[in-house]
This record gives C-alpha cells, structure tokens and sequence, in this order.
C-alpha cells in the first residue's frame, strides 16, 4: 500500500531534530526508527504508533484510533490513528513524539 507522501514530510520535520531516528521504506509504508526501533510508520493516510502495552491500551480509548492488527491479531502497544486525528500539527507531533519516546527508551540496537 502507499503512503501520504505529505505526512511523510510532517513527520520529518519533527523528527529532524533527532538525530538517533532515521527513515525507511517499511512493507509498502515508511517508518522511523530511533537506535533501531521502530517508532511511528505511516501506512496510506494512517499513522502508526508504537507504545509501551499499556499505553498503547490506554491510547485505543482516545478519537481517531484503533488496534493495529495486521492479520487480524492486534499487536499490543502499537495504534493506528487516523488521518482525523493527525490533520492538526499538533495532534501529529502529540503522537510522534509518543512512539519516539517509547522508542527512545529502548535499548539501543
């Protein structure tokens, strides 16, 4: 599937000032990884976010989400959230820098 080349650029342009997290072609989707984890893909016009579980538990009660579940078997932690809750820059850099900081907890790879 392709991806929103736009939210590519948004996303980008608030990870730019990261200099562990790095883009790459991911599956038919983009994702940016911090020392080597996954933290956020975009997939058509969704963003994906990985969380810690319960977070992520915590974040599929909040508009515009649901589980990320390739398969049908949701993943825990991770969230798909939609393009309405990421149209405004700072719901965009809200759960960017979510999956960042999950991210960037993790030991390096």
């Amino acid at each position: 599937m392709a991806y929103d080349p736009g939210l590519e650029m948004r996303i980008d342009d608030i990870l730019a000032e990261r200099p562990a997290c790095r883009a790459r072609p991911l599956f038919g989707a983009m994702g940016w990884f911090c020392d080597g984890h996954l933290a956020v893909a975009v997939s058509g016009s969704d963003l994906i976010v990985r969380l810690a579980p319960v977070d992520g538990e915590a974040a599929l009660e909040e508009p515009g989400t649901r589980p990320f579940a390739p398969g049908g078997r949701p993943f825990r932690g991770w969230v798909v959230v939609s393009p309405d809750a990421t149209d405004a820059d700072a719901g965009l850099r809200d759960w960017v820098e979510r999956g960042w900081a999950f991210a960037a907890g993790l030991p390096p790879k």
